[in-house]
């Protein structure tokens, strides 16, 4: 999958989401439609149901797009040195100390994917704008959600996620939820097939981990220095 920016991604994960309807190319039509519609100023076209479902802010903000589009290229290539040069040389790399395009190596070297993993997941997770001369991915995160503890709550990927009564597959269900938060009960549960959690209307139920996102996991800030956009910032946690 190669978009031609960020908010392609972002189109395909919530067209898949969404999922009924209408056929595939019909969908895609539409969404084309409503991001002609963004560029010339009208309302912008809803993505996919949900509080906290994926946006795209970002369009048209001076040399955004372009700078998206390098970075979706880069991530789908894992091409390490495109994506330092996209970065500021002091970039933000963790909250002890971590900086710098030499640490920035340094991570993107090691054998484990997962820094490339979870900028895969980034690009499809909507753009907040911050005035004319930064952005946020995702968006959500740039938003504010006071109904849950930040450090436990966690974002419902997808539309109609199932909450049941029992961590089964088959469980009963109690209700569907849509990119919405809750939040952890006992803690995250990294080999557990279902988390615990409590809604913001209080029902306690479990949900697949698979289909949780923690609200504090990896973001990436950019911002357009002297004409030039860069990554200033790409860390989780708090």
């Amino acid at each position: 999958m190669r978009p031609t920016i960020c908010l392609a991604v972002t189109l395909s994960l919530a067209l898949a989401a969404c999922g009924e309807g209408k056929a595939p190319s019909e969908k895609l039509k539409d969404a084309a439609e409503g991001l002609v519609e963004e560029a010339a100023g009208e309302t912008p076209p809803k993505l996919a149901e949900g509080p906290y479902a994926p946006r795209d802010e970002c369009t048209g903000l001076p040399g955004a797009d372009a700078f998206r589009q390098q970075l979706a290229q880069a991530v789908e290539a894992r091409d390490a040195k495109a994506l330092i040069a996209l970065a500021a040389p002091d970039v933000k790399l963790d909250f002890g100390g971590g900086a710098g395009s030499a640490q920035l190596q340094a991570r993107l070297d090691e054998d484990n994917p997962t820094l490339w993993d979870e900028l895969d997941v980034l690009l499809t997770l909507g753009c907040a704008a911050e005035g004319q001369a930064g952005i946020t991915l995702p968006w959500y995160f740039a938003q504010e959600i006071d109904a849950v503890d930040p450090m436990n709550g966690m974002i419902v990927m997808g539309e109609n996620v199932p909450l049941r009564v029992a961590p089964e597959a088959n469980g009963e269900m109690m209700k569907e939820i849509s990119w919405d938060v809750v939040e952890l009960i006992d803690g995250l549960q990294p080999e557990a097939p279902f988390q615990h959690v409590v809604t913001t209307k209080g029902q306690q139920g479990y949900i697949a981990t698979d289909k949780l996102r923690s609200l504090i996991d990896y973001r990436l800030l950019a911002s357009s220095r002297d004409g030039k956009w860069s990554i200033t910032s790409l860390v989780a946690g708090d």
